[in-house]
């Protein structure tokens, strides 16, 4: 399965609590998967695409170690993407911490706060060959 985001960018929820882009905050566990989606986007832009991102995610989260992944080859991964999966529409980044998802046409991410005038700049359609997607709404009711 491959899907990706080209030339596309994710708003924050319409009903986001955050009114700037917010870091977000460790469990005493350890990192949350918001945390992790932050962390490996936020120290390289441009290079993760959704699913590259979604999978690296889901390893640092469950702690695979690197010896199982080596052992199973692309199996593991194969087997990852068989299951549903959610996109970053439904990730907590723009539902809840206040950040913008830009992907460009490579179909790589960065993140882009809510308070910057480059957010400003996608909402206003500055951009003209950029799709507006917002992410999914954090309550089913209005």
């Amino acid at each position: 399965m491959e899907w990706h985001y080209y030339n596309t960018f994710i708003t924050v929820s319409p009903d986001c609590p955050a009114v700037m882009g917010t870091v977000p905050p460790d469990k005493k566990s350890g990192k949350t998967k918001p945390g992790i989606e932050f962390e490996l986007v936020s120290q390289a832009p441009y290079v993760y695409t959704q699913e590259e991102l979604l999978y690296e995610v889901h390893i640092r989260h469950k702690e695979i170690p690197q010896e199982v992944l080596l052992e199973r080859g692309t199996q593991y991964r194969d087997e990852f993407f068989q299951k549903p999966t959610a996109c970053l529409r439904a990730s907590m980044l723009p539902k809840k911490y206040g950040w913008g998802i830009h992907f460009n046409s490579e179909g790589k991410m960065a993140l882009v706060p809510m308070e910057s005038a480059e957010y400003q700049h996608f909402i206003d359609g500055d951009h003209t060959d950029i799709k507006l997607v917002a992410a999914m709404r954090n309550s089913k009711g209005k």
